[in-house]
């Protein structure tokens, strides 16, 4: 029996808000609160078993396209995603700014 990822498809269930990765009996995901035209992403799991193979990577990714998409604004609640947007001019650019009064 081999390691290998037998799939790394990301799966958005909308109902749940949350994109998730399964991969044999482990399951990552990346869960998010929508507001408005805000999508405030809240947590990145990746179980220890799928770590170091871009798991988070994927879902960040996934998660930004999908505000893209739907012309939302990302809150980065969650300390992966803030440090992803750095790295990403085009996750940064739907970065929410500060709304506060």
């Amino acid at each position: 029996m081999t390691s290998e990822s037998k799939s790394t498809a990301v799966t958005h269930t909308r109902t749940a808000a949350r994109f998730e990765i399964v991969i044999d009996d482990a399951t990552a995901r990346l869960d998010y609160q929508l507001a408005g035209d805000l999508m405030t992403i809240h947590h990145t799991f990746v179980p220890v078993e799928l770590r170091g193979q871009s798991i988070a990577g994927q879902l960040a990714q996934a998660a930004f396209d999908y505000a893209r998409a739907e012309g939302l604004q990302v809150i980065p609640a969650c300390s992966y995603i803030a440090a992803y947007a750095k790295r990403s001019p085009q996750a940064a650019a739907l970065i929410a700014a500060d709304r506060s009064d």
